[in-house]
């Protein structure tokens, strides 16, 4: 019997301009099987939890970060616990089950070190169909929704047709309209896409689990060739990301996290740019400013940003007597985007 060990995963985020930035790092590839397809290498920074040496699962985690990258954290909150079988390759060969803590970290982009060969990269250059910052991504209605529909009809029967079509509709919304998009539901929309057959590690993981001569443990998973949907991450790392926008979107509405991205002053344009990078949906400028202000989020410094031409614009600050005066100090998105 395989034995189980743990593992720690880390979801760091942080805003550049307008793009949405997460901390990759690329290991030393393993050695790979006879058979067995090679690993990708971007992962998120992740290691074992060592209790000889942590004290709590957070403690292992913002070391293990600190050693790979050289960036300290400042706001971490777990997300979920991750252990699919196979979810790490090893386990196909006799290797023990990983079972992996996932955190989102948030934090400023700084320059890296460490030992992990650390990067920063687009989020939404591995998860391009929930970018809406210019309108429904194309490759939505020109490869998603045909290979899902595909994918429905191929179903064994008219019950699963029916559940397949409900998780479809549910997780990408009503084909004519953007009103149905849930820009939560991130992981969903991974995980149909994995299950679809449509990811590139879904026919890794897929090819894996043949070569090894087990049985695929995702029952019913598509078999139509893979799309080139964003870039592909090694083992589950792509999922855990998923997630983790998932929760960081949902929280945009009830927490003020998006402050842990921002200097202490900083512009409303600024503060708009980060909401928007982080929902992927466009916001429109007065209605944004309006609901910052009157909730209470920001109060001005006094102070003006200089700039090399144009008008000055006034610098604000979070405002952090919200957090005792509201429940949920949130700063709120729109369900579909708002054009300017």
């Amino acid at each position: 019997m395989n034995a189980t060990v743990v593992g720690l995963t880390a979801v760091v985020v942080a805003v550049t301009g307008e793009t949405p930035r997460v901390l990759v790092v690329r290991p030393p590839p393993p050695a790979a099987a006879e058979g067995v397809p090679a690993p990708h290498r971007d992962a998120l920074p992740f290691g074992p939890f060592e209790p000889e040496h942590h004290r709590t699962l957070e403690g292992g985690l913002r070391s293990r970060v600190e050693r790979q990258t050289g960036l300290p954290l400042r706001y971490v909150e777990q997300l979920y616990t991750f252990g699919d079988r196979y979810r790490d390759h090893g386990e196909l060969t006799g290797g023990p089950r990983v079972v992996s803590v996932g955190y989102l970290a948030l934090v400023r982009e700084a320059p890296l070190s460490g030992a992990g060969e650390a990067e920063w990269r687009d989020w939404y250059d591995f998860l391009p169909w929930e970018d809406w910052r210019g309108g429904r991504p194309p490759l939505v209605d020109r490869v998603i929704r045909p290979a899902l529909r595909r994918w429905i009809d191929a179903a064994a029967d008219d019950a699963e047709s029916g559940r397949r079509a409900e998780r479809v509709g549910l997780s990408f919304g009503p084909e004519e309209e953007d009103a149905g998009w849930d820009f939560e539901r991130s992981l969903e929309r991974y995980e149909l896409l994995y299950e679809a057959g449509l990811l590139v590690e879904a026919q890794r993981d897929r090819d894996a689990i043949r070569a090894a001569g087990l049985d695929d443990p995702v029952a019913g998973r598509g078999a139509e060739t893979p799309r080139a949907l964003g870039k592909p991450m090694a083992a589950d790392s792509r999922r855990i990301l998923a997630s983790a926008l998932g929760r960081l979107r949902g929280k945009l509405k009830y927490r003020p996290l998006v402050f842990e991205l921002l200097p202490p002053t900083f512009t409303l344009f600024r503060l708009q740019q980060v909401v928007e990078a982080l929902s992927g949906v466009g916001l429109h400028k007065q209605n944004f400013r309006r609901l910052v202000i009157a909730g209470g989020l920001v109060e001005p410094t006094g102070q003006v940003e200089s700039r090399t031409g144009g008008r000055p614009a006034e610098l604000f600050r979070f405002r952090r007597d919200v957090l005792r005066e509201r429940a949920s100090p949130g700063v709120g998105v729109p369900a579909v985007r708002v054009a300017d």
